[in-house]
């Protein structure tokens, strides 16, 4: 068969098939998609007739171009074929069909398909995210092409390769760039609830669900609150306390408080003892206050041991920790008595005592502190992280300053459904 070229889907939807007399058979309906390796291939032609759909295979195809599209059979040969949802057609399943484009973190929509010869076969070879796709759609491509050359802005070609495509949905009805766990791994947390933000609430759990452990329990604090629940809710409990145990306590506090008791309950449950009784306790202050604020994950030590076990420790026990700005100390009786820099800690001699460099002015804040006390304390003295004490001088937990930094910015516009 002779197949000239590259073709876009648009430039054949709608275009008149003949027969060997040159007579039309019908107008070209959709394309039936087979998925396969390395790429989609063509398997048949869905040719409209009077209402009625007929199944043209590509093997009955001797002209294929986007001019001419000419079959070895007549239409008396043609079956009459009725789609089901399981066949993937292009026109009805892909195109203007939302895609997530990893690079530029937005969600895009696919305005055309590319159709090449690979291996002999016609496949489908990219996808046409532009505004070229739209106006080929409408037929003013070359109107287009003519006006941006006359203001001075040729029109771009936008296009994404399907080897960089795989289906968020087992029936490719929905798609995504691929997105391996390692490459998702690399990208920001807020990038990534930036693009579940964009998608349908059917879309976000399901990209929710195809990241790792580690990365869902970064990306979830960044998402809003009703859309943290909704996701939360979508998912069995056994996976939302395995994500929630990996957060940072404070985080799993903020993300629990918005659930229902019923089903914060049922996650706790399953959660690890420690793990639950550090959230339970961040759960029992208002959370507006400096208890409800905190995070009871910092790095403490004895003030007798010396700066050099200080550094073994810190070792191992910075990498359970998600930020560590400072390390407190405590007396023998766990009493908080002073605080260390990172930069203390590296530059003292080795043979120092934590007791001999720690600074012993250090300013504190009680849980009842209301957010704008804390805010006030972390901005007057350049703090990064501000302990929080009860009334006998027990640490209690830290306030970091990413805790408080949404009082000093607007808040985040909720993303469209």
């Amino acid at each position: 068969m002779t197949f000239i070229g590259e073709i876009f889907v648009s430039e054949i939807l709608n275009k008149p098939a003949l027969d060997p007399l040159g007579e039309e058979i019908g107008k070209v309906k959709d394309l039936l998609v087979s998925t396969g390796e390395p790429l989609p291939r063509i398997t048949a032609f869905i040719i409209k007739r009077k209402k009625k759909d007929f199944y043209l295979p590509w093997e009955s195809l001797s002209i294929f171009n986007r001019k001419v599209i000419s079959s070895k059979v007549f239409k008396e040969e043609l079956k009459e074929y009725k789609t089901s949802e399981a066949d993937l057609l292009i026109s009805r399943d892909i195109l203007d069909k939302q895609i997530v484009d990893i690079n530029g973190v937005k969600v895009v929509r696919v305005n055309d398909v590319r159709i090449s010869e690979f291996d002999e076969k016609p496949c489908l070879v990219a996808v046409d995210i532009g505004i070229r796709g739209i106006l080929r759609r409408l037929g003013l491509e070359r109107k287009g092409e003519g006006f941006g050359r006359a203001i001075g802005y040729p029109l771009k070609h936008n296009l994404i390769g399907w080897n960089f495509i795989q289906p968020i949905e087992p029936r490719l009805t929905r798609l995504t760039l691929i997105i391996p766990r390692k490459s998702v791994a690399t990208l920001h947390p807020a990038d990534i609830a930036h693009i579940i933000s964009q998608v349908s609430m059917k879309d976000r759990a399901v990209l929710f669900d195809s990241l790792d452990l580690d990365t869902a329990a970064e990306a979830l604090p960044e998402l809003e609150p009703e859309v943290q629940t909704s996701i939360i809710n979508e998912m069995d409990k056994e996976q939302a306390s395995d994500i929630i145990e990996k957060m940072a306590p404070d985080d799993a506090a903020d993300i629990l408080g918005d659930l229902s008791p019923e089903k914060a309950k049922e996650i706790l449950e399953l959660m690890e003892e420690e793990e639950a009784e550090d959230v339970q306790e961040l759960l029992s202050h208002d959370e507006d206050t400096a208890g409800g604020l905190m995070t009871t994950e910092y790095i403490v030590y004895p003030s007798t041991l010396t700066t050099g076990e200080a550094r073994e420790r810190f070792r191992d026990d910075a990498s359970e920790i998600e930020t560590v700005y400072y390390i407190y100390i405590i007396d023998n009786k766990e009493k908080l008595t002073g605080v260390i820099s990172l930069r203390e800690l590296l530059l003292s001699a080795p043979e120092k005592t934590l007791s001999e460099i720690m600074t012993k002015e250090l300013k504190t804040i009680s849980p009842e502190s209301d957010q704008k006390q804390v805010a006030e304390i972390i901005s007057k003295y350049n703090l990064v992280a501000v302990p929080v004490v009860d009334e006998e001088n027990n640490l209690l937990g830290i306030v970091t300053v990413d805790d408080v930094i949404d009082l000093f910015i607007p808040k985040r516009k909720k993303p469209r459904v």
